[in-house]
């Protein structure tokens, strides 16, 4: 069964390669083979997960302390698990949402190769192994936001690139730093420094090189911007830029390296830990405010990604069991609930062509599905029972009072973060079903519900949205048995 762990990340990587060389022409095959190769891979990830292989399976040696090894430990299999259960119901939404789009060979294969890359991040051994799938993650995204071949999209690529290749050579540095002091095996809950040649600070720098290089793609401030740009590529991809691939892989490696690299031990109480909680305090306030403002439907929705993320990294940041178990269930909830307003922003703009919020009058009563679906996300990311969202965000307000100081600010930072996500998020939902007096319905004789393609995956999120919310003990579970290191 051991072997099961390289396939499963082999399959979608050069089936991907595969179907962009190829070149395709028909739609259809193109489309049914990305899902019959996701729902393969996604088959053979729960496999793996459900028969318990851990592993370690060492691929290439490159030297006595190098080498490229893949491994399942309590960590990787939840974050497996919510890509796994994402990815197919992505592709899925892709079949209708790209039917009418070009440079289609370029889209689902690089879209596949991408599911590649982030089970590889998922599963890497040691910390070696998951920087090289982070940076094939990059490359096989960049093509992704660069889809619609227009300037914005050129622009928001190259951004995109330009952030995640500087936020690389930070994570590098940290890497290096580990390796060069005997950070050479497997990851292991409490750290893996051998050595500790240099004092404290020295230590704490170079953590806080690989927290900020890896939240790159976690969209801490100020480097955040290439988030919002990449707003401008096709919603199954922004979907899951901003849902289960790209930001998540970045907080999930800078809990990679808090945790499983350098130890809690030695950066509790340090500067480092208060730059790393106040920045991340700041990112959430501020991408609040920022989705507040914003009248673009799928930048305000990447504006909440913004802060978002940033509640998993406040959580990670705290530096305690609880925190850690808090971040994890906010990584899992953020994914299903914004893949879900995704899929709601991306349905009414195939369907309609409307891209702004003061654009969804009265939507609701001809696209009901649709919008059914969104009030669900709304509801849940603003944190209200009996949603997942509630139970994360009241685990990390626990968390973060159980932890005296600057843990407070952050506190304060995501109670008022609550409140503007329940204005930003509530009131498209409160136009589409409510609309404006003065507000023009004329226009509305012609929109139809979205495809059936595009509603199962919004109604399975949305329900699984509430499930995750009124059955959330045993998900509590694992995530506490995570973070004590007992998975």
């Amino acid at each position: 069964m051991q072997i099961l762990l390289p396939i499963s990340i082999l399959i979608p990587f050069v089936s991907g390669l595969l179907l962009y060389v190829l070149k395709l022409r028909s739609f259809r095959v193109l489309a049914d083979a990305t899902l019959g190769i996701t729902v393969l891979t996604s088959a053979l990830c729960w496999t793996v997960l459900l028969s318990g292989v851990t592993g370690p399976v060492e691929l290439i040696r490159f030297a006595p302390e190098l080498s490229f090894t893949l491994r399942l430990d309590g960590l990787g299999r939840f974050f497996v698990g919510i890509v796994a259960t994402l990815w197919p119901l992505t592709v899925l939404y892709a079949r209708s949402y790209m039917k009418d789009e070009a440079h289609l060979s370029m889209f689902f294969g690089f879209f596949t190769a991408a599911y590649g890359a982030t089970l590889g991040v998922a599963t890497a051994g040691n910390l070696f192994t998951m920087y090289c799938f982070y940076e094939l993650l990059t490359l096989s995204t960049v093509p992704l936001v660069l889809h619609p071949m227009t300037k914005e999209a050129v622009r928001a690529a190259r951004m995109y690139l330009l952030f995640s290749l500087g936020g690389a050579a930070f994570a590098f540095a940290s890497m290096v730093f580990l390796l060069t002091n005997g950070a050479t095996g497997l990851f292991t809950m409490g750290g893996i420094l051998e050595t500790r040649p240099f004092g404290r600070d020295v230590i704490c720098l170079f953590w806080l090189f690989g927290f900020l290089g890896f939240g790159v793609k976690a969209a801490i401030f100020p480097l955040h911007g290439w988030l919002i740009r990449a707003s401008v590529a096709p919603t199954p991809v922004t979907a899951l830029l901003h849902a289960a691939a790209v930001v998540t892989a970045g907080a999930f490696a800078a809990i990679r390296l808090t945790y499983y690299c350098f130890g809690t031990e030695l950066l509790s109480g340090t500067w480092a830990q208060t730059v790393a909680l106040l920045l991340a305090a700041f990112t959430i306030v501020y991408g609040s405010s920022m989705a507040l403002k914003e009248p673009h439907f799928k930048r305000r929705l990447a504006h909440s990604t913004v802060a978002n993320l940033s509640y998993m990294l406040f959580g990670a940041v705290l530096l305690t069991p609880d925190g850690l178990s808090a971040s994890l269930l906010h990584m899992a909830a953020h994914a299903c609930i914004k893949i879900l307003a995704f899929f709601c922003a991306g349905a009414v703009l195939k369907k309609t062509g409307r891209t702004g919020v003061y654009e969804l009058d009265g939507l609701g009563r001809r696209m009901p599905v649709t919008f059914a679906c969104f009030t669900v996300s709304a509801v849940a990311l603003t944190g209200l029972p009996p949603f997942s969202g509630f139970i994360s965000k009241w685990h990390l307000l626990t968390a973060a009072a159980n932890v005296s100081g600057l843990a407070y600010v952050g506190a304060g930072a995501l109670l008022f973060s609550a409140l503007l996500t329940a204005i930003y998020m509530l009131i498209p939902a409160r136009r589409a079903w409510f609309p404006d007096r003065q507000a023009d319905l004329s226009g509305l004789s012609d929109v139809h519900e979205a495809d059936w393609e595009m509603l199962v995956p919004m109604v399975i999120l949305a329900l699984g949205t509430l499930a995750c919310g009124v059955f959330a003990q045993p998900i509590l579970q694992v995530t506490d048995a995570i973070a004590r290191g007992l998975i």
